[in-house]
């Protein structure tokens, strides 16, 4: 079970106001990848008082701490997930803005031999595709 940003935290040492612990358990419940905008609606439903400035300063922590990943999808705001040890890349509907995350072997493998045939080793890569849904 994957830990939560709240645990990450507390692991990493990053100290937990009332405020971040909203923030950080608003994030760890997101099944998408908010933008600062989408994350501050979400969190004044549960504190009003919370400002956006506030979310803006607690995402910046929790990405510099290693807690969550900064995404910078083609066209949008900064988006934001959870880093987690599993690896993923991303489909993004150049639409209506949705994320589906996938892992995909053949691809896997194509990297490893595209940087093996330039005489690198892959130590890490990042991949986004973008498209708009066929119609059915």
């Amino acid at each position: 079970m994957p830990l939560t940003i709240e645990k990450k935290c507390i692991e990493k040492g990053v100290k937990l106001t009332d405020q971040r612990k909203i923030i950080a358990k608003v994030m760890s419940e997101s099944n998408d990848h908010p933008n600062v905008d989408e994350l501050y609606n979400r969190v004044s439903k549960i504190d009003s008082k919370i400002s956006i400035a506030t979310v803006y300063r607690t995402v910046k922590l929790f990405e510099e701490s290693g807690i969550l990943a900064k995404h910078d999808f083609k066209g949008g705001k900064a988006r934001y997930e959870e880093l987690n040890e599993g690896h993923h890349d991303h489909l993004i509907d150049v639409k209506t803005g949705e994320i589906i995350e996938f892992v995909d072997n053949e691809i896997e493998e194509l990297q490893k031999k595209v940087a093996e045939k330039y005489g690198y080793e892959l130590v890490d890569h990042k991949l986004e595709l973008y498209g708009v849904k066929k119609k059915s």
